[in-house]
């Protein structure tokens, strides 16, 4: 399961109407890559859902995830947080063992793929 936080479920209500997309999905996925081997993805997503996909709703937000990125990120939750830099949407995982300093990139115990930087010069802890 994939949760939001209230305040990522209102950031994206207000995002999706910025967009004209009230009828989307937020799409997250995990992709191979970032300084810790494994990295998420997020996009609004006005199509249907595809084979595969698990869909949660959390505050009237619908968030699809594929089963193969759903194994790498069960009891997630995607937040939004502001800091100096501005402010985003970020991913608790509590799945991951080792992670990049800007959140973007993360390791499981299961996911020990080898991956490039994170190009961001954030570190990885």
């Amino acid at each position: 399961m994939i949760t939001l936080t209230d305040r990522a479920a209102c950031e994206l209500k207000e995002l999706m109407i910025q967009e004209n997309k009230t009828n989307a999905y937020l799409r997250v996925w995990v992709a191979g890559g970032g300084c810790s081997g494994l990295q998420y993805g997020m996009a609004l997503d006005d199509g249907e859902p595809e084979d595969g996909d698990q869909t949660f709703e959390n505050d009237g937000v619908r968030v699809l995830v594929d089963d193969l990125s759903l194994r790498y990120m069960v009891g997630s939750t995607v937040d939004y947080v502001d800091d100096p830099m501005g402010g985003g949407f970020k991913i608790e995982n509590p799945m991951a063992t080792k992670s990049c300093g800007c959140g973007s990139s993360f390791q499981t115990e299961e996911g020990q793929a080898s991956g490039g930087g994170c190009g961001s010069g954030c570190g990885c802890r």
